[in-house]
Protein backbone atom coordinates (compact mmCIF):
# COMPACT_ATOMS: atom_id res chain seq x y z
CA UNK A 1 0.00 0.00 0.00
CA UNK A 2 1.38 3.31 -0.69
CA UNK A 3 1.88 5.87 1.94
CA UNK A 4 0.02 9.10 1.94
CA UNK A 5 2.26 12.49 3.06
CA UNK A 6 0.63 15.53 3.70
CA UNK A 7 2.26 19.44 2.48
CA UNK A 8 0.73 22.33 3.86
CA UNK A 9 1.67 26.29 4.55
CA UNK A 10 2.56 28.26 7.64
CA UNK A 11 -0.71 29.79 6.76
CA UNK A 12 -2.56 26.13 8.67
CA UNK A 13 -1.51 27.86 11.77
CA UNK A 14 -0.46 24.16 13.50
CA UNK A 15 0.63 24.02 16.73
CA UNK A 16 3.94 22.64 16.66
CA UNK A 17 4.11 19.52 18.67
CA UNK A 18 1.45 18.21 16.21
CA UNK A 19 3.48 18.93 13.40
CA UNK A 20 6.42 16.93 14.45
CA UNK A 21 3.99 13.52 16.03
CA UNK A 22 1.56 13.34 12.62
CA UNK A 23 4.83 13.93 9.92
CA UNK A 24 3.43 16.95 8.38
CA UNK A 25 6.02 19.61 5.95
CA UNK A 26 5.08 22.75 6.22
CA UNK A 27 5.96 25.28 3.37
CA UNK A 28 6.23 29.02 5.52
CA UNK A 29 5.30 32.21 3.68
CA UNK A 30 6.74 35.51 4.79
CA UNK A 31 5.87 38.74 6.31
CA UNK A 32 7.31 41.91 5.75
CA UNK A 33 7.22 44.74 7.86
CA UNK A 34 7.22 48.42 7.05
CA UNK A 35 11.26 48.25 8.44
CA UNK A 36 11.68 46.63 5.61
CA UNK A 37 12.66 43.31 7.57
CA UNK A 38 11.08 40.16 6.53
CA UNK A 39 10.68 36.76 8.40
CA UNK A 40 9.52 33.22 7.61
CA UNK A 41 6.33 32.43 9.08
CA UNK A 42 6.79 29.89 12.08
CA UNK A 43 10.13 29.41 11.69
CA UNK A 44 12.00 32.91 12.53
CA UNK A 45 8.86 34.54 13.83
CA UNK A 46 6.60 33.03 16.16
CA UNK A 47 2.92 34.30 16.58
CA UNK A 48 3.87 35.85 20.38
CA UNK A 49 6.39 37.71 18.83
CA UNK A 50 4.64 38.48 16.15
CA UNK A 51 1.80 40.88 18.25
CA UNK A 52 4.65 42.22 20.13
CA UNK A 53 6.61 43.72 17.16
CA UNK A 54 3.34 44.80 15.72
CA UNK A 55 2.65 46.94 18.57
CA UNK A 56 5.17 49.14 17.36
CA UNK A 57 5.49 48.66 13.92
CA UNK A 58 4.66 51.60 11.77
CA UNK A 59 2.01 50.70 9.33
CA UNK A 60 0.54 47.06 8.30
CA UNK A 61 3.09 44.25 7.40
CA UNK A 62 3.01 43.12 4.21
CA UNK A 63 2.75 38.93 3.34
CA UNK A 64 3.99 37.06 0.76
CA UNK A 65 3.59 33.16 -0.91
CA UNK A 66 6.21 30.66 -1.09
CA UNK A 67 8.03 30.01 -4.79
CA UNK A 68 6.99 27.09 -7.48
CA UNK A 69 11.29 26.73 -6.21
CA UNK A 70 10.19 26.27 -2.57
CA UNK A 71 7.45 23.67 -3.01
CA UNK A 72 9.47 21.87 -5.80
CA UNK A 73 12.13 21.63 -3.53
CA UNK A 74 9.66 20.41 -0.97
CA UNK A 75 8.11 17.57 -3.37
CA UNK A 76 11.54 16.37 -4.61
CA UNK A 77 13.06 15.63 -0.47
CA UNK A 78 9.26 13.80 -0.24
CA UNK A 79 10.28 11.78 -3.10
CA UNK A 80 13.75 10.92 -2.05
CA UNK A 81 13.03 10.22 1.83
CA UNK A 82 9.23 7.79 1.39
CA UNK A 83 9.70 6.91 -2.22
CA UNK A 84 7.65 7.29 -5.41
CA UNK A 85 5.38 5.15 -4.70
CA UNK A 86 3.81 7.94 -1.71
CA UNK A 87 0.77 10.20 -2.48
CA UNK A 88 1.47 14.08 -1.55
CA UNK A 89 -1.71 15.75 -0.14
CA UNK A 90 -0.55 19.53 -0.50
CA UNK A 91 -3.47 21.51 1.32
CA UNK A 92 -3.23 25.41 0.68
CA UNK A 93 -4.26 28.40 1.99
CA UNK A 94 -7.53 29.66 -0.19
CA UNK A 95 -6.32 30.92 -3.62
CA UNK A 96 -8.61 33.94 -3.25
CA UNK A 97 -6.29 34.69 -0.68
CA UNK A 98 -3.60 34.44 -1.30
CA UNK A 99 -0.60 32.93 -4.83
CA UNK A 100 0.40 29.85 -2.25
CA UNK A 101 -1.99 27.54 -4.31
CA UNK A 102 -0.63 28.88 -7.51
CA UNK A 103 2.95 28.24 -6.61
CA UNK A 104 2.20 24.64 -5.44
CA UNK A 105 0.87 23.89 -8.62
CA UNK A 106 3.29 25.19 -11.00
CA UNK A 107 5.80 23.45 -8.50
CA UNK A 108 3.93 20.07 -9.38
CA UNK A 109 4.68 20.31 -12.77
CA UNK A 110 8.93 20.02 -12.35
CA UNK A 111 8.58 17.04 -10.28
CA UNK A 112 8.22 14.01 -12.16
CA UNK A 113 7.81 9.98 -10.29
CA UNK A 114 5.21 11.37 -8.04
CA UNK A 115 1.95 11.49 -7.26
CA UNK A 116 1.34 15.42 -5.91
CA UNK A 117 -2.61 15.97 -5.43
CA UNK A 118 -2.74 19.92 -4.60
CA UNK A 119 -5.62 21.40 -3.06
CA UNK A 120 -7.02 24.72 -3.34
CA UNK A 121 -8.82 24.82 0.41
CA UNK A 122 -10.59 27.78 0.14
CA UNK A 123 -9.46 28.66 4.04
CA UNK A 124 -7.52 29.90 6.20
CA UNK A 125 -6.19 29.48 9.43
CA UNK A 126 -7.19 26.45 11.85
CA UNK A 127 -10.33 26.47 9.71
CA UNK A 128 -7.75 24.33 7.36
CA UNK A 129 -5.25 23.30 9.67
CA UNK A 130 -8.08 21.48 11.19
CA UNK A 131 -8.47 19.55 7.81
CA UNK A 132 -4.52 18.98 7.65
CA UNK A 133 -4.75 17.37 11.67
CA UNK A 134 -7.49 15.32 10.51
CA UNK A 135 -6.00 13.89 7.07
CA UNK A 136 -2.37 13.45 8.82
CA UNK A 137 -3.64 11.70 11.60
CA UNK A 138 -5.71 9.14 9.34
CA UNK A 139 -2.87 8.83 6.56
CA UNK A 140 -0.44 7.74 9.48
CA UNK A 141 -3.67 5.53 10.84
CA UNK A 142 -2.54 3.44 7.11
CA UNK A 143 -5.20 5.17 4.97
CA UNK A 144 -4.70 4.94 1.65
CA UNK A 145 -4.67 7.61 -1.12
CA UNK A 146 -8.19 7.47 -2.27
CA UNK A 147 -9.74 7.20 1.58
CA UNK A 148 -7.88 10.40 2.16
CA UNK A 149 -9.22 11.75 -0.60
CA UNK A 150 -12.61 11.06 -0.12
CA UNK A 151 -12.53 11.95 3.73
CA UNK A 152 -10.66 15.47 2.48
CA UNK A 153 -14.21 16.23 0.27
CA UNK A 154 -16.36 15.60 3.46
CA UNK A 155 -14.70 17.68 5.36
CA UNK A 156 -14.61 20.40 2.96
CA UNK A 157 -18.35 19.95 2.47
CA UNK A 158 -19.22 19.72 6.82
CA UNK A 159 -16.43 21.83 8.30
CA UNK A 160 -17.42 25.44 9.14
CA UNK A 161 -15.57 28.44 10.36
CA UNK A 162 -16.43 31.72 12.07
CA UNK A 163 -14.52 34.65 13.25
CA UNK A 164 -14.52 37.90 14.99
CA UNK A 165 -12.27 40.55 14.78
CA UNK A 166 -11.16 43.50 17.52
CA UNK A 167 -10.89 45.86 14.43
CA UNK A 168 -11.92 46.12 10.90
CA UNK A 169 -8.75 47.98 10.27
CA UNK A 170 -6.54 45.32 9.38
CA UNK A 171 -9.10 43.87 6.88
CA UNK A 172 -9.91 47.60 5.42
CA UNK A 173 -5.81 48.06 4.99
CA UNK A 174 -5.33 44.90 3.17
CA UNK A 175 -8.27 45.19 0.87
CA UNK A 176 -10.60 42.48 2.09
CA UNK A 177 -13.27 44.82 2.76
CA UNK A 178 -14.21 48.42 1.34
CA UNK A 179 -13.31 51.88 3.97
CA UNK A 180 -17.11 53.22 4.20
CA UNK A 181 -17.77 49.65 5.65
CA UNK A 182 -14.71 49.71 8.71
CA UNK A 183 -15.42 53.04 9.05
CA UNK A 184 -18.74 52.55 9.91
CA UNK A 185 -18.45 49.21 11.73
CA UNK A 186 -16.22 51.20 13.69
CA UNK A 187 -18.39 53.91 14.76
CA UNK A 188 -21.33 51.60 15.38
CA UNK A 189 -19.02 49.43 17.68
CA UNK A 190 -20.23 46.65 15.49
CA UNK A 191 -18.73 43.34 15.20
CA UNK A 192 -19.34 41.63 11.74
CA UNK A 193 -19.32 37.36 12.15
CA UNK A 194 -16.97 36.72 9.26
CA UNK A 195 -16.60 34.00 7.55
CA UNK A 196 -15.53 32.77 4.29
CA UNK A 197 -17.30 31.57 1.10
CA UNK A 198 -17.64 28.52 -0.94
CA UNK A 199 -14.83 30.18 -3.00
CA UNK A 200 -12.76 31.31 -0.28
CA UNK A 201 -13.07 34.61 0.21
CA UNK A 202 -14.18 37.26 3.44
CA UNK A 203 -17.46 37.97 3.85
CA UNK A 204 -19.65 39.46 6.72
CA UNK A 205 -22.56 35.79 8.15
CA UNK A 206 -24.05 38.45 10.34
CA UNK A 207 -22.98 41.44 12.45
CA UNK A 208 -24.15 42.52 16.13
CA UNK A 209 -22.88 45.21 18.74
CA UNK A 210 -20.05 44.03 20.78
CA UNK A 211 -17.95 41.50 20.91
CA UNK A 212 -19.39 38.97 23.23
CA UNK A 213 -22.81 39.17 21.57
CA UNK A 214 -20.45 38.30 18.30
CA UNK A 215 -19.26 35.26 20.02
CA UNK A 216 -22.21 34.07 21.10
CA UNK A 217 -23.85 34.57 18.04
CA UNK A 218 -21.01 32.45 16.17
CA UNK A 219 -21.86 30.06 18.77
CA UNK A 220 -25.47 30.11 17.53
CA UNK A 221 -24.71 29.96 14.10
CA UNK A 222 -22.21 27.01 14.21
CA UNK A 223 -25.64 24.82 16.53
CA UNK A 224 -27.89 25.50 13.57
CA UNK A 225 -25.55 22.64 12.10
CA UNK A 226 -23.99 21.17 14.75
CA UNK A 227 -25.34 20.42 17.71
CA UNK A 228 -26.65 16.99 18.01
CA UNK A 229 -23.44 15.44 16.47
CA UNK A 230 -19.99 14.32 17.52
CA UNK A 231 -17.60 17.39 16.85
CA UNK A 232 -13.61 17.75 16.68
CA UNK A 233 -13.13 22.10 16.80
CA UNK A 234 -10.29 24.46 17.15
CA UNK A 235 -9.61 27.76 19.02
CA UNK A 236 -7.25 30.01 17.22
CA UNK A 237 -6.47 33.17 18.87
CA UNK A 238 -4.46 36.39 17.61
CA UNK A 239 -2.34 37.17 20.44
CA UNK A 240 -2.80 36.53 24.40
CA UNK A 241 -5.04 33.12 24.94
CA UNK A 242 -7.08 34.73 28.17
CA UNK A 243 -10.45 34.26 25.96
CA UNK A 244 -9.78 30.50 24.89
CA UNK A 245 -10.82 29.06 28.31
CA UNK A 246 -14.09 31.14 27.78
CA UNK A 247 -14.90 30.37 23.87
CA UNK A 248 -14.46 26.70 25.28
CA UNK A 249 -16.55 26.46 27.95
CA UNK A 250 -19.39 28.36 25.28
CA UNK A 251 -19.08 25.52 22.62
CA UNK A 252 -18.17 22.62 24.81
CA UNK A 253 -21.81 23.69 26.86
CA UNK A 254 -23.72 23.46 23.54
CA UNK A 255 -21.56 20.86 21.24
CA UNK A 256 -20.61 17.19 21.58
CA UNK A 257 -17.21 18.20 21.55
CA UNK A 258 -15.00 14.86 21.11
CA UNK A 259 -11.26 16.71 20.39
CA UNK A 260 -10.18 20.54 21.29
CA UNK A 261 -7.39 22.07 18.98
CA UNK A 262 -5.79 25.46 20.10
CA UNK A 263 -3.58 27.76 17.99
CA UNK A 264 -2.13 31.12 17.77
CA UNK A 265 -3.44 32.81 14.31
CA UNK A 266 0.04 33.50 13.33
CA UNK A 267 2.21 36.07 11.69
CA UNK A 268 0.57 35.94 7.83
CA UNK A 269 -2.87 35.64 8.79
CA UNK A 270 -2.37 38.15 11.79
CA UNK A 271 -1.01 40.51 9.48
CA UNK A 272 -4.68 40.04 7.95
CA UNK A 273 -6.91 40.18 10.92
CA UNK A 274 -5.27 42.38 13.53
CA UNK A 275 -4.69 41.63 16.82
CA UNK A 276 -7.62 40.11 19.43
CA UNK A 277 -8.85 38.16 16.32
CA UNK A 278 -10.64 35.18 17.42
CA UNK A 279 -11.62 32.01 15.20
CA UNK A 280 -13.19 28.68 15.90
CA UNK A 281 -13.67 26.32 13.15
CA UNK A 282 -15.96 22.92 13.78
CA UNK A 283 -15.46 19.50 12.33
CA UNK A 284 -17.03 16.05 12.13
CA UNK A 285 -15.34 13.61 14.43
CA UNK A 286 -14.92 10.26 12.57
CA UNK A 287 -15.27 6.83 13.88
CA UNK A 288 -12.00 5.53 13.27
CA UNK A 289 -10.37 8.52 15.76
Amino acid sequence: MSRVKIVTDSTADLPKELIEELDITVVPLRVTFPDGTTYQDGVDLTAEAFYEKLQTADGVPKTSQPTPHEFETVYKQVKETYGEDTTVLSLHLSSRLSGTYQAATIAKEEVEGLHIDVVDTKRASMAFGLIVLELARFAQSGADAQACRERLDDLLKKSRVFFVVDTLEYLQKNGRIGKASAMLGSLLKMKPILSLTNEGEVYAADKVRGKKKALLRMNDLLADEFKSKPVQVSVCIAGPHESSEEVLDMLKGTFDVQQVFESSIGPVIGAHVGPGTIAVAVAPMYNDA
